[in-house]
C-alpha cells in the first residue's frame, strides 16, 4: 500500500522516460467504462423513445375515426422534459480524471488511478510507455468535450458569444447533430472494452502510426512489454 501510496501505477516516476502498469491501466478503464455505457443509455432515450408522453387516464374516444379507418382518440400530451445534470457531471468528472493522468504530478489528484493501481498490487505488472496512452487519453477527452458541448449546447454557446462578442452559435436550439454523440459514444465503449478485455489500445496504435507518418515527434515504444528489461 505504501508503495500505491508513493509511485500509484508508475514504474519509476523520476525516470525520462515514464512506465504504466498496464494491469492497473486495464483496470481503470474497465471502471471508466460505466460512463459511456450511461450515456448511450441517455441518448438512446433522449432520441428513440419519444419526446412526449401520452396520460392514460385522459384518454377519451371521440368516436371519429382518420382516412385509414381507425379510431381517434383524444388525450393529454406532454413533452418530456430532459435534465441532463447527472449526465454532465459524470462527464465532468471522466474529462477531469482523464486528464489528470497525462502528467505523472497531476496523476494523484485522480481517483481512479488511485483505485486501480491499490486492486492492482497484487497481479502481475506490465510496463507499458505513457506516450502511447497519454495520447489514447487525449482523444478520449476530446470525444468527452464534445459529448458535454451536446448536453449542454446553451451554455457553450453563450460562453462562446460572450468570448468573441458575437452570435457565432444559437442558442435556440442544438447545432450538433445527434448523430455525432452516439457515435463518439460508442467508439468509446468499444475502444475502451478492448483495453479491458484484451488490452489492446486504439489510441496507442494511432499513434505510432502516427510516429511512423513523422506526423508527431514523440518516441513511441510501441507499447513494449518492458518486464524483462535490466
Amino acid at each position: 500500500m505504501r508503495d500505491v501510496i508513493k509511485n500509484l501505477w508508475f514504474d519509476d516516476p523520476r525516470a525520462p522516460i515514464t512506465y504504466l502498469n498496464e494491469t492497473a491501466v486495464r483496470i481503470r478503464a474497465g471502471i471508466l467504462l460505466i460512463i459511456p455505457i450511461i450515456i448511450s443509455f441517455t441518448l438512446y432515450d433522449a432520441w428513440f423513445m419519444g419526446k412526449y408522453t401520452v396520460d392514460l387516464n385522459t384518454l377519451t374516444d371521440t368516436y371519429e375515426t382518420n382516412w385509414d379507418d381507425q379510431i381517434i382518440y383524444s388525450a393529454e400530451v406532454v413533452k418530456r422534459i430532459k435534465d441532463y445534470s447527472i449526465q454532465t457531471y459524470l462527464l465532468i468528472f471522466a474529462l477531469f480524471d482523464m486528464l489528470s493522468g497525462l502528467f505523472v504530478l497531476t496523476s494523484r489528484l485522480s481517483p481512479t488511478i488511485l483505485l486501480s493501481s491499490f486492486l492492482a498490487r497484487n497481479s502481475r505488472v506490465v510496463w507499458k510507455p505513457l506516450a502511447p496512452k497519454r495520447f489514447a487519453w487525449i482523444l478520449g477527452g476530446s470525444m468527452i468535450s464534445v459529448c458535454l458541448v451536446f448536453f449542454n449546447p446553451d451554455a457553450f454557446a453563450g460562453f462562446v458569444n460572450d468570448l468573441f462578442g458575437s452570435i457565432l452559435l444559437p442558442t435556440t436550439y442544438n447545432y450538433i447533430p445527434y448523430q455525432v454523440p452516439t457515435t463518439l459514444v460508442w467508439f468509446c465503449v468499444i475502444f475502451m472494452w478492448l483495453e479491458v478485455v484484451f488490452g489492446y489500445c486504439v489510441g496507442c496504435k494511432i499513434h505510432s502510426l502516427l510516429v511512423w507518418l513523422k506526423i508527431i515527434n514523440d518516441e513511441c515504444e510501441d507499447c513494449n512489454d518492458i518486464t524483462k528489461r535490466n
